[in-house]
């Protein structure tokens, strides 16, 4: 009996063991940083390349043009967790896409000037911020640095931060590093401790070694190795100076201010800089930035730009209507308005349409709606799940802004960048404090893509729209229900643990990617130290995707002698503003790649970094149809409404259609009579063309023009670019006028900041 017991003991000893090693990863293979191309592109195309803009800013008047350079500061790669989860072949992923395929993709196909991984902080361990360190310097150092670099990487990561409610929500930041040497580098990067993480955990070695027995995949011994690596990253004791903390730690923090104050600890140049501001995938209902320009939650030198348009959408435009009211009471669902249904509404018409199905009463299925819309309200960002068994289809167009540009997902109207330009904290009144961004876009690709917005195509690579795919196959349990019921259920957090994905309406969200945008920058030179001067002063603009010229100044600041104050700029004014505008049209793109890049990289290579097809400018530019010139006030005294002081267009100028270019000249005869503080940026839109996802949802309208029924584009085939009409366009960066009575303006000789 004894040895019976003694061998089935061994025998459980050898099972655990066997389990633990194959729940640590022991059959996975680690995914590392991969190797760059050690190819330059050729002095002579990048000096072709910088010939054609001052031909092009000649044509429109601009005499001495700095370089506009472009970049994407927002790049994913494998390192990432939801990256890696989405390159899975469970997921419909084709494998690793490291840092090596992020700098070969925005040197050969995507031919940008600059760009910036930025990996979620907290899949980051030591071996992964040293591959990633390492991975950055090896292919910046292809252009061999200088102000002939033929592309510029630069080192950074995303702090990933989600709340729980608006209180909490402080929502995800990208940290860019100007150096590459090891003195400006910090040991690891700054993760955030959110309160509804990206990860929420991983179970122990033996358990993830039975779901390695279950389901003897590669896949899946992959994603054991990912994950064994993440849960032997211990965190970083609290209050211990970054210097004086372990190098295999991680270090996390709460807040924007701790974000900074650990920058200053570290003492490193860098940025910050905000995105994705309005996408309500994880973002709480009702949602406010009120609360990040209090005391040290804002850093003026270092949080200086902000993400306007990104892969995700756009987070622009602010619009008045509430996705949630908040009352005395609590939050409540509002009412529909012209051009905005709530989701918490649509829940109870759901309800109310099951229930009539039903055979009940009007009454019954009224008071079923209103409890519907309230479980909803009460369970905030997976409200859907309070409605058992819907399809995305069923919400038709709630919860998004119907009106805007390419809108991002369940639209946060008090988080959009509009809003952020208009409110000011009054803490005190004498100084009251505002935000002064300057304006950018980027990828936010996921697939180590930088700059995939140059040609519209490829919807499932150079767009997101996988994510919602990714839930069924990664999140844990599947317990969502899949029948159908006429009564609203509570949200009960503990019925849908692990299941990240399931519970923030991934599914529906997986319409609304786009291929994504750009930032451009007004450099002395192509340099790493000009790119970053260039955005310290802010003199920068976004782009949805076209490499779109622009130049937005005020001609007549104070004091400075017959200089401009560029775009980013700042000054203070008496009289009236007098500004000027000039834009260019990007280049229609030819098919395929250009012989730098067929000269660079095999055939093989090329169809799978860039799918066949690379920025490849003819000789014909689109056309500028018109300018749109955005005027905000911010806020004269606390609790100003918001919406009258953001005129979304104040002006809007018919350009003649030349393919040279559009110049505009305007003033402002109001700005001395309303006596306050003012800012105006421009927005150079470009003739109709197609771009994925730019209808995301496709819907049919009845009579009255409301949304009937929905044919999203997620739902389309695989070889559907759900391709759609839409304007491309340019953001420029705010110029910022303070309002001086004649008496205070500056003196004679003054020099406005931004002034050149």
């Amino acid at each position: 009996m004894s040895r019976v017991l003694g061998i089935s003991f061994a025998i459980i000893v050898v099972l655990l063991i066997a389990l633990n090693w194959i729940g640590s990863g022991g059959l996975g293979d680690r995914w590392e940083e991969g190797e760059p191309t050690n190819v330059r592109l050729p002095i002579a195309s990048v000096d072709a390349r910088d010939a054609g803009q001052r031909e092009a800013a000649a044509a429109v008047g601009v005499a001495r043009p700095k370089q506009i350079l472009f970049g994407d500061l927002h790049v994913h790669t494998t390192f990432s967790p939801d990256a890696f989860a989405m390159s899975l072949s469970m997921t419909g992923g084709d494998g690793a896409r490291p840092i090596s395929d992020a700098c070969d993709y925005a040197r050969y196909c995507a031919n940008l000037d600059f760009w910036s991984v930025n990996d979620h902080a907290l899949g980051i361990t030591p071996w992964k911020w040293e591959q990633t360190v390492d991975a950055i310097r090896r292919c910046d150092a292809v252009s061999g640095g200088g102000d002939d670099a033929d592309l510029t990487a630069f080192l950074g990561w995303e702090w990933t931060q989600m709340g729980t409610t608006p209180d909490n929500h402080y929502g995800h930041k990208n940290v860019i590093v100007r150096g590459l040497d090891e003195a400006d580098i910090p040991d690891r990067p700054v993760a955030a401790t959110s309160p509804q993480g990206l990860a929420e955990g991983t179970p122990g070695r033996t358990l993830s070694g039975l779901l390695g027995v279950i389901r003897p995949t590669q896949d899946i011994f992959d994603l054991l190795e990912f994950n064994d690596d993440l849960n032997q990253f211990a965190d970083c004791p609290l209050g211990v100076p970054v210097r004086e903390q372990s190098r295999g730690c991680r270090d996390s923090v709460a807040t924007p201010a701790e974000l900074y104050s650990r920058l200053d600890d570290w003492g490193f140049e860098s940025m910050v800089i905000p995105h994705g501001t309005t996408w309500g995938m994880y973002t709480p209902l009702g949602s406010s930035w009120n609360k990040q320009l209090v005391g040290d939650m804002h850093d003026p030198a270092r949080q200086t730009l902000i993400e306007v348009f990104s892969g995700h959408g756009n987070s622009e435009e602010y619009r008045a209507w509430r996705e949630v009211e908040f009352t005395e009471e609590g939050s409540v669902c509002p009412a529909p308005e012209a051009g905005f249904m709530p989701s918490c509404w649509r829940a109870g018409e759901i309800i109310r349409e099951r229930c009539s199905a039903d055979g009940e009463s009007a009454d019954e299925c009224e008071a079923r709606a209103i409890a519907a819309r309230q479980n909803y309200v009460d369970a905030d960002v997976p409200g859907h799940l309070t409605v058992h068994a819907t399809k995305p289809e069923d919400w038709l167009e709630s919860g998004q802004c119907t009106d805007c540009f390419q809108p991002s997902f369940n639209y946060r109207p008090k988080s959009s960048v509009q809003y952020i330009m208009a409110i000011r904290d009054f803490e005190d009144p004498e100084n009251p404090r505002r935000f002064d961004f300057g304006f950018m876009a980027s990828s936010d690709n996921h697939t180590a893509r930088p700059g995939t917005g140059y040609k519209e195509y490829g919807r499932l690579e150079m767009t997101e729209t996988r994510l919602g795919a990714i839930g069924g196959a990664i999140d844990a349990g599947n317990t969502v229900p899949t029948e159908p019921k006429s009564e609203s259920v509570p949200y009960d957090p503990a019925e849908y643990a692990g299941q990240f994905f399931a519970t923030r309406e991934a599914e529906r969200a997986g319409s609304f990617f786009v291929t994504g945008g750009l930032i451009a920058v007004h450099a002395q030179g192509r340099g790493r130290d000009a790119i970053w001067e260039a955005m310290d002063r802010k003199e920068v603009y976004g782009t949805s995707g076209p490499r779109m010229l622009l130049w937005f100044d005020l001609l007549n600041p104070p004091g400075s002698r017959g200089g401009t104050v560029a775009m980013g700029g700042e000054t203070a004014l008496s009289s009236a503003p007098i500004f000027q505008v000039r834009a260019v049209g990007s280049f229609e793109q030819k098919p395929g790649c250009p012989a730098d890049t067929l000269d660079a990289l095999p055939g093989d290579r090329i169809a799978r970094l860039c799918g066949g097809e690379c920025y490849f400018p003819g000789d014909a530019r689109r056309a500028i149809t018109r300018v749109e010139i955005v005027r905000v006030r911010p806020q004269d005294y606390e609790g100003e409404p918001v919406a009258p002081l953001i005129e979304d267009p104040w002006r809007v100028f018919a350009c003649d259609g030349d393919p040279a270019g559009c110049a505009v000249t305007f003033t402002d005869p109001e700005f001395e009579t309303a006596g306050r503080d003012t800012l105006y940026y421009a927005r150079a839109i470009e003739e109709e063309s197609l771009a994925v996802g730019a209808d995301p949802l496709s819907c049919t309208r009845d009579a009255t023009g409301q949304c009937i029924a929905v044919d999203a584009c997620k739902d389309r085939p695989d070889s559907d670019d759900c391709l759609a009409p839409t304007e491309e366009r340019a953001w420029s960066s705010p110029i910022f006028i303070g309002y001086a009575p004649a008496e205070n303006s500056f003196p004679s000789g003054a020099v406005a900041a931004g002034a050149r």
